[in-house]
C-alpha cells in the first residue's frame, strides 16, 4: 500500500483539520500524517495532506499561497466574523452600494496589507490563544501581521434582500499564508460603511492543489477497499510547488548528499533542488551564489 506522498483532500464543513488527519491515520493505518494549512471547521475545500516521507516538506506546503471563494454579507457583523457567530452590530443596507463602488473598494486591498487577527482565532498572546480570551469575556491587545493579497474580486452580482435589509455578493481571493479572509470581509464592509461578515468560504487551491482534483474521505476509503489507493497519492514534489526550482548536476547531487554547499543560480533564499525530475533537497542561501542543504531527501 502506498503511504508516501501528498493527498489532495476535500474537507467538509463541521470538521477540524485535525479531525481529517485523525480519520486518515485510521484509514491508512499510519501515524506519519500531517496537514499543510489549517482550515476553520466551517470552511470547506482543499486541505493538503502529507503522508510518510511527504511530511518532510509539509512546512513548505503550509507556507504556500492559497485561493478562496466565498460570500460577503453587508448589514450585520458577528463576534467571530463569520456566519457562525453571535450578531454584534447591525447597519441596515438602505442605500445599496454600486458594483463599481464595491469593486473599487476591493481593489484597495490588493498588495501587502496589515491585518489584526480576530479574537476568535488560534493566534497566541502571552501563551494563551485569542479565542480563549474571547470565550472568557476578556480582551487583549492583538498583534498585527503583514499579509499579501494577490487578487480580490467580486464574482457575482449584488443580491439585495429588502426584508432583512442586507446585501450579499460572492468573491474570489488569492492570498499569502496567515491571511484571515473573514477579517478581509469585515474590513471591506467597513470601507463601504457597513457592518459585515464572511457568510461562506471555500478554499479552492492550496500548495498547487486544486479543488477539482480533491478526494473526500469517503473517496479514500473506497479506493483503499478496492486496493487503488495509489491513484490518490501525488509525488512528494507537489509539496514544494511554490518554491523556486533549480536543477542539480550529478556532481552537485553528491555534494548535497554529503551536506556540502553548492553554487547555483537562483533568486530566493529557500529553493527546491531537482535532478531527473526528482526532488533532491531543499536548499537555503548562504551568500550570493552558494546554497547549503536545509533538508536532503535522498
Amino acid at each position: 500500500m502506498t503511504k508516501n506522498g501528498i493527498l489532495n483532500i476535500y474537507k467538509t464543513a463541521g470538521m477540524t483539520s485535525h479531525d481529517v488527519v485523525f480519520k486518515l491515520r485510521k484509514i491508512l493505518q499510519t501515524k506519519k500524517i500531517g496537514h499543510g494549512g489549517t482550515l476553520d471547521p466551517d470552511v470547506t475545500g482543499v486541505l493538503p495532506i502529507a503522508v510518510g516521507q511527504g511530511t518532510r516538506v509539509i512546512e513548505f506546503m503550509t507556507e504556500a499561497g492559497k485561493v478562496y471563494e466565498g460570500e460577503v454579507t453587508l448589514g450585520f457583523s458577528t463576534e467571530t466574523e463569520d456566519a457562525s457567530g453571535v450578531v454584534i452590530d447591525t447597519t441596515p443596507v438602505l442605500s445599496q452600494p454600486s458594483e463599481d463602488e464595491i469593486d473599487a473598494a476591493m481593489a484597495e486591498f490588493v498588495g501587502e496589507i496589515t491585518q489584526i487577527p480576530p479574537m476568535y482565532s488560534a493566534v497566541k498572546v502571552n501563551g494563551r490563544k485569542l479565542y480563549e480570551y474571547a470565550r472568557a469575556g476578556e480582551t487583549v491587545e492583538r498583534p498585527t501581521r503583514q499579509v499579501i493579497i494577490s487578487e480580490f474580486t467580486r464574482t457575482s452580482p449584488i443580491s439585495y434582500d429588502e426584508t432583512t435589509s442586507v446585501a450579499r455578493f460572492t468573491f474570489k481571493v488569492g492570498c499569502s499564508k496567515g491571511t484571515y479572509v473573514r477579517t478581509l470581509a469585515v474590513n471591506l464592509g467597513e470601507k463601504l460603511g457597513f457592518a459585515s461578515h464572511m457568510s461562506a468560504l471555500q478554499r479552492t487551491a492550496s500548495a498547487g492543489l486544486t479543488i477539482d482534483h480533491a478526494f473526500s474521505l469517503a473517496d479514500i476509503e473506497a479506493l483503499k477497499a478496492e486496493d487503488r489507493l495509489a491513484e490518490a497519492f501525488l509525488p512528494i514534489e507537489y509539496g514544494v510547488s511554490d518554491l523556486e526550482k533549480v536543477v542539480l548536476t550529478d556532481e552537485q547531487v553528491k555534494e548535497v548528499g554529503f551536506g556540502r554547499f553548492v553554487t547555483v543560480e537562483a533568486t530566493n533564499d529557500v529553493i527546491a533542488a531537482f535532478h531527473a525530475d526528482k526532488l533532491i533537497a531543499i536548499l537555503e542561501k548562504r551568500d550570493a551564489t552558494r546554497y547549503k542543504p536545509k533538508k536532503v531527501l535522498i
